[in-house]
């Protein structure tokens, strides 16, 4: 299997489709490795609950990739957070195509509202492994900060997610 994928992160987040193309693969093993795939991101997932989720930056980008990095169809995540930058609940909100994942910035709002978060982290990821911000990428975020910002809800940033890494737009001072 890491001769066909990789890398363990690669095994992981293979489809269990391909998974199951390796020989001595079969529907057991691929679905021991979901499951083992599936711990990990729980794993991650609870060094960021119930603590200020920005204390802990590495542990955010951590859980992110290891949720979206090797997924094949661009994901757009949104982790919304409480008054103290508290977790309150991580959802995605859309999934697109290879390269496309349509965001209205009416719906992201919308759903902080009902959550009562006051600040909200964006991601999403770049199936080609690439993580650099194209400008639809930094032109959707600005205008969801500018829907945001009239309801007092604070956009932290918009990372990021591809298998080599990555991005920041707050850190490239894109926002």
């Amino acid at each position: 299997m890491l001769e066909k994928f990789g890398s363990l992160s690669e095994v992981l987040g293979a489809p269990e489709t391909l998974l199951r193309e390796v020989p001595g693969v079969g529907d057991t093993v691929a679905a021991d490795l979901k499951v083992i795939a599936a711990l990990t991101r729980r794993m991650l997932q609870a060094r960021i609950l119930d603590r200020p989720v920005l204390a802990s930056w590495s542990a955010v980008v951590e859980y992110c990739k290891s949720a979206m990095a090797y997924e094949r169809r661009e994901q757009f995540r949104i982790l919304f957070l409480d008054k103290k930058n508290r977790l309150i609940a991580d959802e995605v909100q859309q999934s697109g195509t290879v390269d496309h994942t349509p965001v209205y910035p009416r719906e992201v709002v919308r759903r902080a509202l009902e959550l009562s978060a006051t600040a909200i982290i964006l991601v999403h990821n770049h199936p080609s492994g690439d993580p650099t911000p194209s400008r639809a990428d930094v032109e959707m975020t600005h205008r969801i900060i500018e829907a945001a910002n009239p309801l007092d809800i604070t956009i932290h940033d918009h990372i990021i997610i591809g298998r080599d890494g990555h991005a920041s737009l707050k850190g490239l001072s894109l926002i």
